[in-house]
């Protein structure tokens, strides 16, 4: 039998294997809270999931063929090009809110407290009493998840009701972003989105290429150059791609931003055409196109983009508060049940004596308060509205108002670098020749020095003649000025030609217009040029060269022609590029001076790696280590003057080692390594990259407050350690630990235990190596960086960032914060369980994304200083008195129950009870919102004191169980007193406790503020009002001749002082034998 088991049996059994583990998990999570409803919630998940099953069967993602310009030749349905952030649809929305608010215990408990009221023998009151508060609850939800919903709809529309020109047969027609189809060929403007991903084909640029720029998808500002498939740009019309047989063969979607394959291939040519595709062919969704026009065939849409392939669920948020006092009221619930059984033991279980159990139930109801919630969403409405309005930080948008006291609470703050802690704007610093340095006020020196070596008569034939001659003749045909002249002026030509940047002139003709435009030699106007390259350190350096005098004015494929200071073009051919890689960290070019034949080859890179290229020196080491200590981005530049034999000789090995099949990357860096020998070191360059206004005294104020800073970048190793040094975040006198690279266990667990014997030294580490770490020894890695003082994370994917903000959530179960500005940090902001988005350059993609959104990193400190800490504290004040309110009540009603020999017969009825939780005590405890223990410069001025609450000592078990001994002794004596105190009729005893009780709840409020604020004022007399005057309507509770005559008076008030004044007498002990820390700064 076992023989004729099909494969699919074994595929079912592998399935149910994987679903194995998370049923587990699922078995651990049920508490007490599953255990008292479980099979209703137990069926409706289920339900849930299976529909969701049936509804999203998951495709498999497979690679696909695509013809140019035939969607309808797809074979398989892919999904529509339409972006979707709503939570919810017509369907879901009402189940899905309900859901949400029912899976918290303490409503659950009430809905079904509501419901028994429909059975007559367990009917207490009326039924408003249970249900008015309950709606009130339900339809403020509703409005407010309905709002956000509706906002995020209309935010989606917008995007997807983009217009783009698509190439038909008959031309060119407009569509809608979300009616494109895989096989389109679409054609995409200059600041145009690209708004699926898409195969380069075609653009107006001559050189077949163009920049896009990608901050949207990986966070990085520089400009990316990609490449047009050659055999489509080689077509001499736009309408020659319907007249072709071709196709694109793609690899199917993935997750990785950085890679692509894939094959171009025609048809109908004899033979056919095939080319290989990578990364530099694809212009991916999101990204913004920075010069010309493109054309691209789509081949990915909607869910299978990169950007949406790495962007996670936003998930519901909910706040460390809430799960706590929903721990407490669970606790209360138990104590409730405990009362009931107490209550229906010592009645001797007569009669139907269940029936009685549920009644007590019921009358104890109150001991979980339902305005718990209402009093909660309100303050969080109240210090959202607080933060809107602090004028220190404008421009605040509170956009998830459910979870302020999160902003208090924080242990680990994980931030973005480019955008967030930098300007991302580069500036030229310093210019180090090694025996003489130039910083920002001595440029006009290098002017003086550029301008004189292009007007002296020997010079005038060439604009590189000086760097031919050896510095030896130099030294002796004159003073020691002309060397430092000729020195500056080879240093600035080289980093004028050093470099991958391209000037682009914006036509007034159009796009058409715009390469004869720029060939034109009298139209190489200043104002009218702007610089494009891959990275902004190289746009800097190129803007410095003009600033000194040398302008490059134009630059194609093979050569490049710069301006003089009087004005004269010199034009340079370009030999050989050897581009920029994270491996190499250096770039280098060949040129041959048109006027004088000469060839030199000049390269640039970190100092780590030119320090072995370049000539014997003893200054390089030290200035790079002065620059990086400065927070400058260094590099060092060099050059090496070519025979033309020895070009010869190079370029023949050079295209040998091109054509090879076999380890072709390492044949061609060995034949460049041979010319990268004993250069001459020319200069080193020192670029700085502006830090956001005040972020050295923000961050050090964060680090007072007890918070851990991780930096999680896109950006390069070097630079990111550079950042950390300049912006403090890594304090001067702190050890760097640099992790080196690790591709296997082996080399991470060697790399894990040399990190282990260092102490106290902030970790660097690149993304490639966390993720070996992370496979191998994820617990050990976690634990060793959460000791650090600060972590950064360099060469960061949007997934994996959000993977380390859930890492350090599950090992140190400590709350998170993610503070990022672009669309690559939407996951981290998402995954946190507190995201602030920055309004930056790079967009508003975090900003809405965000729970948060402010528009400067230096506003933080007072959000979480100020806002964040006083949500956390009046939150806290605010939810253990409403249970407080309850818990004083429901003694009470257990004192009188046993003196009235156990009946379940209720203390207050119908308009006491809802009155009491709303009219007669509500603004008084509400304006506990307003409370606040310092001002909030002492705040701002002493970080530490927002170091105590991430103990949570202000809401624990502690504070609660002093909450509940106060509310048993208050509600013991008002009871005992009344009813020692009461004359005859039994009226009397609820007429003097009910009075009693509301002149204790009002005086308790008093207790509890810190700082009197005048609308507390207002709100006490208004109560108290509100209750005298409603005496007059109560005559049906209320003996209304009693009530006016002293006895009735003098009674109240001895009551109310003997369950006050002990109180008031404890605290002021308190106060003065163990002072909390604020009160030692207040006084």
């Amino acid at each position: 039998m076992p023989l004729m088991m099909s494969e699919e049996g074994f595929e079912n059994d592998e399935s149910d294997y994987h679903t194995l583990p998370r049923a587990r998990a699922m078995r651990r999570r049920r508490g007490l809270g599953w255990f008292i409803c479980g099979g209703w919630k137990f069926l409706c998940t289920s339900c849930c999931d299976w529909l969701i099953n049936v509804c999203q069967r998951k495709r498999e993602l497979r690679a696909r063929t695509v013809w140019l310009g035939h969607p309808e030749k797809c074979e398989e349905k892919h999904p529509r090009n339409s972006i979707k952030n709503q939570k919810y649809n017509v369907f879901t929305f009402l189940p899905g809110v309900l859901y949400e608010q029912f899976k918290f215990f303490l409503n659950l408990y009430f809905l079904v407290v509501s419901c028994s009221q429909f059975v007559p023998a367990l009917k207490i009151g009326y039924l408003y009493t249970y249900w008015a508060p309950l709606g009130f609850v339900l339809a403020v939800t509703i409005m407010r998840e309905a709002m956000d919903e509706f906002r995020r709809f209309q935010r989606d529309k917008e995007v997807n009701s983009q217009l783009y020109s698509k190439l038909t047969v008959r031309g060119k027609v407009q569509v809608q972003s979300s009616d494109i189809q895989v096989g389109d060929l679409i054609i995409v403007e200059k600041n145009q989105r690209i708004p699926s991903d898409m195969v380069f084909l075609r653009t107006s640029e001559k050189a077949g290429s163009c920049f896009i720029r990608t901050d949207q998808l990986d966070g990085e500002t520089d400009w990316k150059l990609r490449v047009a498939v050659s055999c489509t740009q080689r077509l001499p019309a736009l309408g020659d791609l319907f007249s072709i047989s071709a196709y694109v063969h793609a690899q199917k979607p993935q997750l990785d931003i950085h890679s692509f394959e894939g094959t171009f291939t025609r048809e109908d040519s004899d033979p056919p055409i095939h080319e290989s595709l990578s990364i530099e062919n694809t212009l991916w969704a999101s990204t913004v196109v920075a010069s010309g026009t493109v054309i691209g065939v789509v081949i990915y849409t909607g869910k299978e983009t990169r950007s949406v392939m790495n962007t996670s669920n936003p998930k519901n948020k909910v706040g460390l508060l809430d799960l706590e006092l929903n721990q407490l009221t669970k606790a209360l619930f138990l104590a409730l049940v405990a009362l009931s059984v107490v209550m229906v033991t010592l009645q001797g279980f007569v009669g139907p004596w269940y029936r009685n159990f549920f009644r007590f139930l019921l009358l104890f109801s109150y001991i979980i308060p339902i305005s718990l919630r209402v009093n909660l969403d309100m303050g969080k409405a109240a210090y959202g509205w607080m933060m809107m309005r602090d004028e220190n930080i404008p421009g605040t948008v509170v956009r998830t108002s459910t979870i302020p006291e999160e902003l208090g609470r924080l242990v680990y703050l994980l931030t973005d670098k480019t955008g967030t802690l930098t300007q991302n704007e580069m500036v030229f610093k310093r210019l180090h020749l090694g025996t003489v340095s130039y910083g920002t006020d001595t440029m006009d020196e290098i002017q003086s020095h550029v301008r004189s070596s292009y007007t002296q008569p020997h010079s005038q034939a060439s604009g590189n003649n000086t760097s031919s001659t050896p510095p030896r003749k130099a030294h002796s045909s004159g003073p020691k000025v002309k060397i430092v002249s000729s020195r500056v002026h080879e240093a600035v030509t080289a980093i004028a030609l050093c470099h991958n940047v391209t000037p682009v002139y914006e036509s007034r003709a159009g796009v058409t217009g715009e390469t004869e435009y720029a060939e034109v030699d009298q139209d190489f106007s200043d104002e009218n040029r702007t610089y494009q390259a891959s990275s902004p350190d190289e746009v800097a350096l190129v803007q410095w060269t003009e600033s000194v005098g040398l302008t490059l004015v134009n630059r194609d494929l093979t050569s490049m022609q710069l301006r003089t200071p009087g004005g004269q073009i010199l034009t340079y051919c370009v030999l050989q590029m050897f581009p920029f890689t994270s491996e190499g960290k250096r770039m280098g070019i060949i040129v041959r001076d048109e006027s004088t034949a000469e060839i030199t080859f000049y390269m640039k890179g970190a100092d780590a790696v030119m320090s072995t290229i370049v000539q014997y020196n003893d200054w390089l080491e030290e200035e790079c280590g002065n620059m990086a200590r400065e927070g400058l981005r260094t590099l060092v530049v060099a050059k090496r003057a070519l025979t033309e034999e020895q070009y010869q000789d190079f370029e023949s090995r050079y295209m040998q080692a091109k054509l090879s099949v076999h380890d072709r990357a390492l044949k061609v860096a060995a034949v460049v390594e041979s010319l990268e020998r004993e250069m001459q070191l020319l200069c080193l360059t020192g670029v700085e990259d502006r830090l956001q206004a005040d972020v050295r005294p923000t961050l050090e104020m964060l680090r007072n407050a007890g918070i851990k800073i991780w930096m999680l970048t896109g950006d390069k190793l070097e630079t990111a350690t550079c950042i950390a040094k300049s912006s403090h975040l890594v304090s001067r006198a702190q050890d760097i630990h640099v992790f080196r690279p690790v591709a296997s266990r082996g080399e991470a667990h060697l790399e894990l235990n040399a990190f282990r014997r260092k102490h106290d030294c902030a970790l660097v580490i690149s993304g490639d190596s966390l993720e070996v770490c992370l496979r191998y020894y994820e617990h050990e890695l976690v634990e060793l960086a959460c000791q650090c003082p600060a972590v950064v994370c360099c060469r960061c994917s949007p997934t994996q960032k959000a993977h380390i903000v859930k890492l350090l959530q599950q090992h140190t179960r400590k709350r998170t914060c993610a503070i990022g500005d672009g669309g690559n940090d939407v996951s981290m902001i998402q995954a946190a369980d507190c995201g602030i988005g920055i309004e930056g350059k790079e967009g508003k993609a975090a900003s809405l994304a965000a729970d948060f959104s402010i528009t400067q990193f230096k506003h933080i400190g007072r959000l979480l200083m100020v806002h964040g800490r006083s949500s956390y504290k009046r939150s806290a004040a605010l939810g253990q008195f409403v249970m407080h309110r309850g818990l004083i009540i429901s003694t009470m009603q257990a004192v009188f129950s046993s003196v009235c020999y156990f009946a379940s017969v209720p203390l207050y009825q119908g308009f006491l009870m809802v009155g009491y939780a709303t009219i007669y005590t509500m603004f008084p405890v509400f304006s506990l919102v307003l409370d606040q223990d310092v001002k909030p410069d002492m705040a701002m001025l002493y970080p530490e004191l927002y170091k105590d609450l991430t103990k949570g000592r202000s809401l624990s078990f502690k504070t609660f169980l002093v909450w509940v001994l106060i509310s048993i002794y208050q509600g013991g004596i008002l009871m005992y007193g009344a009813l020692v105190l009461f004359e005859s009729e039994f009226v009397h005893v609820v007429a003097i406790s009910f009075t009693a009780l509301i002149l204790t709840e009002l005086l308790m409020v008093a207790l509890t503020v810190r700082t009197w604020h005048w609308l507390m004022v207002v709100a006490e007399f208004l109560s108290l009002g509100c209750y005298v005057a409603s005496l007059a309507f109560l005559n049906e509770y209320f003996d209304l001749a009693f009530i006016t005559t002293m006895t009735f008076l003098w009674k109240v008030s001895a009551i109310t002082v003997v369950s006050c004044l002990p109180l008031y007498v404890l605290k002021y002990l308190k106060r003065k034998l163990s002072p909390p820390s604020y009160s030692k700064l207040t006084s």
